[in-house]
C-alpha cells in the first residue's frame, strides 16, 4: 500500500533524511518513531507530498507521489502535527469545507455523518470549534483526515498536549481505525506506539536504525548478560557475595519483600556465566537462591540506545 524507497531530502549540504526504504502492507498499522531532529516529520511531509524529496520515491496505493501527485493524495488523509483548523467555524462548517475543498463524490450528509459517529463528535457538531477542547478539536482534525473514506491515513504526533484520558481515547479511535485503514503514526510516545502498533520503524540521525516488530525488538536487544535474581537473607551481605563472583560487573537491590527476600539486577562481563558460581557461594552461606532469570529491556532502553550518537554514527558507516 505505501512503498518507500532511497528517499532523501538535502537542505544545501545537510542531509535530513538519507535514503531510507521501508514498506507499509495493506492494513497495518506502523509506529514512525524518532527523537527530536531525527527527520520524522521531514519524511511525513514527503509522504505527503507537501514537501519534494531530493532522491528517491514515494508510491501511495502505486501511485508515485511526486509524479502522479493528485491520484496518489486521493489515498491519503493527513492530520498534521498542528491540524489545519479554522476556530471560528463550527464542525459542521468546516467539515463541509474541507468536503469541498477535496472534491469529495460521496453522498455529502450520510458521509458527513458516518464519520461523526466513528469519531464520536456528531453531539459537538453544530459548536465553534475554539469552544472545544484540545482532545475535541483533534477528534475533529482526524475527521477531515477521513473525508473521501481515503485508504491510507498518516497522523503526525496525534496525541501531542493531550491529557491521559484524551490520550486512551484517541489510541482507541487509531486502533480502530486500523481495521479499515492503512495507518502510518509518527510519535515519539514509546507507551503509545506499542499499545497501538503492528509494527515499528525507528529514525535516527536521518536513518534508519530499526523495523520490526516491538516484541521482536526487545527479544533481539535483551541478553543474558543482564540477570534478575531473588535470594532470601539480609540484602546487604548478599549483594556484596554476588558482587565478589567473578564475571560480575554490577548489583543493584530491586525490591525487598516482608518475608526476608531481595530482588536484585546483576550485570555480567561480556561472555560471563555466572550461575553455578552464584548457587554456590549462597548456599556456602545458607541463602537460599529462589529465581533466576535473563531480564528483559524496556523499549525505552532500546529506542535510547538505537537513537544515540554513538550507535546512529555506527550505523551510517556501515553503508
Amino acid at each position: 500500500m505505501i512503498d518507500v524507497q532511497n528517499l532523501t531530502k538535502n537542505y544545501g549540504t545537510h542531509c535530513a533524511v538519507d535514503h531510507i526504504s521501508f514498506h507499509v502492507n495493506e492494513g497495518e498499522i506502523l509506529g514512525f518513531l524518532g527523537p527530536n531532529g531525527a527527520g520524522k516529520s521531514t519524511t511525513m511531509n514527503m509522504l505527503t507530498g507537501y514537501l519534494s524529496s531530493t532522491d528517491g520515491a514515494v508510491k501511495i496505493g502505486g501511485y508515485d507521489i511526486l509524479e502522479d501527485p493528485n491520484a496518489a493524495k486521493a489515498n491519503i488523509g493527513y492530520l498534521p502535527e498542528q491540524p489545519p483548523l479554522y476556530m471560528d467555524m463550527t464542525v459542521r462548517e468546516y467539515l463541509n469545507f474541507m468536503y469541498e475543498l477535496k472534491k469529495c463524490t460521496l453522498p455529502r450528509a450520510q458521509h458527513i455523518a458516518e464519520i461523526c459517529k466513528i469519531m464520536k463528535i456528531d453531539h459537538v457538531y453544530g459548536r465553534l470549534i475554539k469552544n472545544l477542547s484540545k482532545g475535541y478539536r483533534q477528534r475533529v482534525g482526524m475527521a477531515q483526515a477521513l473525508i473521501g473514506n481515503p485508504p491510507v491515513l498518516i497522523l503526525d504526533e496525534p496525541t501531542v498536549g493531550l491529557d491521559p484520558s484524551q490520550i486512551v481515547e484517541i489510541r482507541a479511535l487509531i486502533k480502530a481505525l486500523g481495521k479499515k485503514h492503512t495507518v502510518i503514526l509518527s510519535s515519539h510516545i514509546l507507551p503509545e506506539v506499542e499499545a497501538v502498533c503492528d509494527r515499528l520503524v525507528i529514525i535516527s540521525g536521518g536513518r534508519i536504525v530499526a523495523d520490526d516488530t516491538a516484541d521482536n525488538l526487545i527479544r533481539s536487544y535483551s541478553s543474558d548478560r543482564r540477570l534478575m535474581v531473588r535470594v532470601a537473607g539480609p540484602a546487604f551481605e548478599v549483594e556484596k557475595l554476588i558482587h565478589g563472583i567473578e564475571g560480575v560487573n554490577s548489583v543493584h537491590p530491586l525490591t525487598s519483600h516482608e518475608s526476608g527476600t531481595t530482588d536484585f539486577a546483576v550485570e555480567l562481563k561480556e561472555g560471563a556465566d555466572i550461575r553455578y558460581a552464584l548457587f554456590n557461594k549462597l548456599a556456602e552461606n545458607k541463602y537460599p537462591l529462589l529465581s533466576s532469570k535473563s531480564m528483559e529491556r524496556s523499549l525505552e532502553d532500546i529506542f535510547m540506545t538505537l537513537t544515540s550518537e554513538n550507535f546512529s554514527a555506527k550505523k551510517r558507516g556501515d553503508r
